[in-house]
């Protein structure tokens, strides 16, 4: 982590403080959602890069396409 990413966390981290315990938890709620979308995105993205899978060797796929 560098030194301006803990800077943002410190400077977030104050301005939470002041939050009631129900608006603590909905950020926490509203966080993880988007973690997990941008988790969900990320692999979406990945998987369109590379080979298909399949259990077939290359000689097969191949002999498939030809048929």
């Amino acid at each position: 982590m560098t030194v301006t990413d803990k800077n943002i966390l410190e400077t977030y981290s104050n301005l939470f403080e002041g939050l009631s315990f129900s608006n603590k938890i909905e950020l926490i709620e509203r966080l993880t959602k988007s973690i997990k979308s941008n988790k969900s995105k990320e692999n979406n993205f990945y998987k369109s890069f590379g080979a298909f899978a399949s259990e077939k060797s290359a000689e097969e796929i191949v002999s498939d396409i030809k048929r």
